[in-house]
């Protein structure tokens, strides 16, 4: 089922006040090279019981010595459209170098890096990484958000043990308060027992979805 009501939604920094937010497909910085319909503004929003969830995780992680850095969470339908239309324009290929160097785009849904009916569509999914409060800057994780490779598996030993522990600890944190993680994606998390598993919502990615 396809909603375009937004009850049950919040905006995510009213909930989790102390989140860095850099929402990607807001910007032209993505595997598209433009911003993606349905984004109005670079705002996260998430069901309230995910936000809940995800606040407790930002507790835990504060204490350590992290912020939470998201960027993406609810998804419009019409975006994941958009993600459609650009894997079937073969010559659109400007951010491959960034992010799908080593496969062809028309691949990555076959792969699992890009899905046609997004779990980010029913709200209780996330995509974050972890910030380094000592430093202001991202916490090597080893490869890049949204990178299509085997590299952004989770479990991928590729990398260096550091680079690994810092996934599992962000990992350990999001498992701890009622999230599942995603095997192709090591920054990707649905919140188990979500409140909509079979809905899929279409309103824009903007304040006023919420704020009405």
């Amino acid at each position: 089922m396809i909603s375009k009501n937004a009850a049950g939604f919040v905006l995510l920094s009213d909930v989790v006040p102390h989140i860095v937010q850099e929402i990607r497909y807001f910007s032209t910085y993505n595997f598209v090279g433009e911003r993606v319909d349905g984004y109005e503004e670079p705002v996260a929003l998430l069901t309230r019981e995910a936000a809940r969830a995800l606040k407790a995780v930002s507790n835990e992680m504060m204490v350590k010595g992290y912020r939470l850095k998201v960027f993406d969470a609810y998804r419009p339908v019409t975006a994941v459209k958009h993600f459609l239309l650009w894997a079937i324009e073969d010559e659109d290929v400007r951010m491959k170098p960034y992010f799908y160097p080593d496969i062809d785009k028309q691949d990555a849904f076959e792969m699992g890096y890009i899905a046609k009916q997004s779990s980010h569509s029913r709200g209780s999914t996330i995509d974050l990484t972890l910030l380094d409060m000592k430093t202001g800057k991202e916490v090597d994780m080893g490869g890049p958000f949204d990178l299509f490779s085997e590299v952004s598996h989770p479990d991928y030993r590729g990398i260096t043990d550091e680079q690994y522990a810092n996934r599992m600890l962000l990992r350990a944190a999001m498992e701890r308060n009622g999230f599942e993680p995603y095997a192709c994606e090591w920054w990707h998390f649905s919140l188990k027992g979500e409140p909509f598993p079979d809905t899929w919502f279409d309103f824009p990615v903007a304040q006023r979805s919420v704020k009405a």
